[in-house]
Formats: structure tokens, C-alpha cells, sequence
């Protein structure tokens, strides 16, 4: 056994990078134990490649409009040629991950592409019988796909499973109500598949404003995407020619379906790491305690990101690796992350954002002082193509002096826009702010300091 690091990171992905990374520029001896591709969910079956293909479907998209504005394209679907475009995504990925073992050579880190599990005493014990110690020890071994416990369970294919498609399937059932069934229902309809819905619930992205939720909804129905709520699966049965038949607690049965996406939440990667042995404790969700320092039940041992936070955010995790080694070993003792006010967009069509409360929770929280805005309209490039698709942006003011707390964006460019008012809100923004702010016309973005 060797003490000779300050750090040891348990996992590769986005937070467990930022953490080594961000230790190792302040001068600490680092070793990061990480078992699969560098990168994590994030880079390898998340948020990069989910966004590659957001953007190959919004191609798709605004190439219909601009055959219905006049330009000189086939009456036919302009269909994508996966195989073409996969290379270019895992080229992308690739790159990726030769900029981070590049970055992670020039910082003297070492990398371990091994499993290690938590000992006593700040140990950690890896597969192939090699262990290290330090001082300091932090966990960021992320989550994965929780899959529903039915029969016929393994007819589906989940989040990761995704990624290994290379062509549309013709017709699709997706489960789920969060941001990735939102997110695939949309790329595949884009991209040429039928896609349904089945929602546990009454609605989508419970999370998210209820007005937006359900602007959102028209808006996949007017792209051909149709959502069945309050439905409980309760099996999956194989059909003919590989199809597959979904059943619910009724006992009825669907048509048909060439692939069902099994979108139904994601359980953090804390089991068989020896976390419980060593006295770390975990929530009944199996998710590592932490306090606001991100400090586990151990002394010496932190936690971050989707193993241990509500917020399976990557900028989150990022942001709370960082805010810890600068604690650590950086001089800053008081730095740590604030949770309040993140923003964050689902890459839906169109995509939708929030930062701050809701409406339904601000006035739980604030009762009558509360007053909402709203801007209901289609944007230019969909009013001149006819298309039905409409925006929702929302603001959320509270007291008299009507102190902005809630900025919720449905519509065209909702993702680009919102981070800069996230930083406004971040700083206190008030409604008379967006009043004395002149309009860059015509945007969408217009709307925001528009609104009366």
C-alpha cells in the first residue's frame, strides 16, 4: 500500500475529472481510479452524444420548414443515413477522450483503469489487488439506468441501449416522463419513427412549470408525437417479427412496437464499493449522505454528482468538484457549492428551461405576493413556414418591488437564451430591470424584457 497521493478520485466521469483536475492545479498528488471510457455517462451515453443527435433532429426539422418556405428539396422525407452520422459522433467522442488523458499526462496525474472499492482508514482496494491511500477520497462514480422490475423487462432497451441504434425504428413506445424519455421521444419522431408515450402520471416533467409542461405537450403532438398519461406498464411481450407488445395493469394490450425505451429514472452507482462497511452511509434510494461540504459520514471521504445529489446535473457536479478541492487544497475554506437558482434545459423540441421556482412553488412559499408574466407566441421562422409550433416564456416576480425568482422558456433557442438571464436572476434580478432593458427585435429572446 502507497500514501503517496492527497487525493484518490473513485470514477472518470465529468465530476471525478474536475475534481482530479481542478486538486492537481493546485499542486495535490492525484490518482484517479476509473473503470470504462473516460468521460462517464456524460461523455459517452449522456449529455454529448444526446445532443449530437438533438441536433441532427433539429436539422431534420428545419429542413421541412424550409421546403414549406420555398426552397428546392424532394417532396420525399429527407431521411438520415445513421451510419454517416454515428461515425462523426464517436469521432467527437473521441477526440474528447484523447483531450482528457492529454490533460490528464500534462497535470501528473495517474490513472488506474480499474474498479476500486472503499476499505477502512482512507484505503481503497482495487480488482487487481492493488491499493492506495490518501488523505482525502472522493467518490464520483455516477449512476445508470434503472430498469422497471416486470416480466418481460429485458424486451426493452434503456437510455444506453439508445446509443447503440443504427437506423430509426419505424414505430417506438417510450416510458417515461423525465428529460431523457422527453428528449429521445423527440429525436426519434424527428427522425422518422412513430413515436408514443406512456406516462406513469398526468404529465410530463413534473419538475418543470405546469403551463410550460403542457404547451410542450401540443407541441409534440403537433410533430406527431402522441403521450398516454396515467398509464401503469405492467409487462412486455414479444410480438411477431421481433416486435414487441406492451401490457398494463389492466391487462391491455398495445399495437405493436419495433422498440420500446425504457426511460424510468436512473439509480446511483454506490453498490459493491464496500461504502456501508467502511461507515458510509446512504439514503434509502442508495444514494451516498452528504452535507453541504459534500462530506460523507467518514471522515477524509466526499461524494459528488449523480451518486450523491438530487441534481443529476453534469455542470452540477462539476461545479461541486471544483468548489471542493479549492476548499481542500486550494486556501478557499468557505468555498462550496450553492444549490439554489441552477438553471437547466431539457433539449426537447422545442427545448424547454427553468431556473428558479415555479409558479405552483412560489406561491406556496410567498402566497399572494406573487405575480406572474406570461408571453405566449410563434416564432418568425414558424409563423412564415405556418408551422403550429408556439413558445411559452414565463416570469415569476414576487413583492412589490417584484423581485424576479422563476424564469421558465419554452421555444426556439430556450437553451442559448436562459443562461444569460440565469446569471441575471443569480444576482437579483427584478422585473423593472427587464423593463428598462431595450429589446434586440426580432428575437425570441425580445420577450423577456417585453412583457406587461
Amino acid at each position: 500500500m502507497t500514501s503517496d497521493f492527497d487525493l484518490v478520485v473513485l470514477g472518470g466521469g465529468s465530476g471525478g475529472l474536475a475534481a482530479a483536475f481542478r486538486a492537481a492545479s493546485h499542486g495535490a498528488r492525484v490518482a484517479l481510479i476509473a473503470e470504462g471510457p473516460l468521460g462517464g455517462t456524460c461523455v459517452n451515453v449522456g449529455c454529448v452524444p444526446k445532443k449530437a443527435m438533438w441536433l441532427a433532429a433539429d436539422l431534420s426539422h428545419r429542413i421541412q420548414l424550409a421546403r414549406e418556405l420555398g426552397f428546392d428539396l424532394p417532396a420525399a422525407p429527407v431521411t438520415l443515413d445513421w451510419p454517416t452520422f454515428i461515425t462523426h459522433r464517436e469521432r467527437y467522442i473521441a477526440n474528447i477522450h484523447t483531450s482528457y488523458q492529454q490533460r490528464l499526462d500534462a497535470a501528473g496525474i495517474a490513472v488506474l483503469p480499474l474498479r476500486g472499492r472503499l476499505m477502512p482508514e482512507g484505503r481503497i482496494q482495487c480488482n487487481d489487488g492493488v491499493r492506495v491511500a490518501a488523505p482525502a477520497i472522493v467518490i464520483a462514480t455516477g449512476g445508470r439506468p434503472r430498469r422497471p422490475l416486470i416480466p418481460g423487462v429485458e424486451l426493452g432497451i434503456d437510455s444506453d441501449g439508445f446509443f447503440g441504434l443504427r437506423a430509426a425504428p419505424a414505430r417506438v413506445a417510450v416510458i417515461g416522463a423525465g428529460y431523457i424519455a422527453v428528449e429521445l421521444a423527440g429525436v426519434l419522431q424527428s427522425l422518422g419513427s412513430r413515436v408514443d408515450v406512456f406516462v406513469r402520471k398526468r404529465r410530463l416533467l413534473e419538475s418543470f412549470d405546469e403551463d410550460l409542461g403542457a404547451q410542450l405537450v401540443e407541441d409534440q403532438r403537433q410533430h406527431g408525437i402522441h403521450c398516454h398519461f396515467n398509464y401503469t406498464l405492467a409487462s412486455l411481450h414479444a410480438g411477431q417479427a421481433g416486435q414487441v407488445v406492451l401490457r398494463d395493469t389492466h391487462n391491455r394490450d398495445t399495437e405493436p412496437f419495433d422498440a420500446v425505451i425504457l426511460a424510468t429514472g436512473r439509480v446511483p452507482n454506490s453498490d459493491d464499493m464496500g461504502l456501508e462497511d467502511a461507515g458510509v452511509a446512504l439514503d434509502a434510494a442508495g444514494r451516498i449522505v452528504v452535507d453541504a461540504l459534500q462530506a460523507t459520514t467518514v471522515q477524509g471521504v466526499y461524494a459528488i454528482g449523480d451518486v450523491a445529489s438530487d441534481i443529476a446535473l453534469t455542470p452540477v457536479a462539476i461545479a461541486a468538484a471544483r468548489r471542493l478541492m479549492d476548499r481542500l487544497f486550494g486556501g478557499q475554506p468557505e468555498a462550496k457549492l450553492d444549490y439554489a437558482d441552477i438553471a437547466t434545459v431539457v433539449f426537447s423540441h422545442p427545448p424547454i428551461g427553468k431556473v428558479g421556482l415555479t409558479e405552483t412553488e412560489a406561491r406556496l412559499q410567498f402566497g399572494d405576493a406573487v405575480r406572474v408574466y406570461r408571453s405566449s407566441f410563434r416564432p418568425m421562422l414558424h409563423a412564415l413556414a405556418e408551422s403550429p409550433q408556439r413558445s411559452l416564456f414565463k416570469l415569476v416576480c414576487v413583492g412589490d418591488d417584484e423581485r424576479v425568482v422563476g424564469i421558465h422558456l419554452l421555444g426556439e433557442s430556450a437553451d442559448e437564451i436562459l443562461q444569460g438571464f440565469a446569471v441575471a436572476l443569480k444576482r437579483g434580478l427584478h422585473k423593472r430591470d427587464l423593463d428598462d432593458t431595450v429589446a434586440i427585435h426580432p428575437t425570441s429572446a425580445e420577450e423577456l424584457v417585453l412583457m406587461r
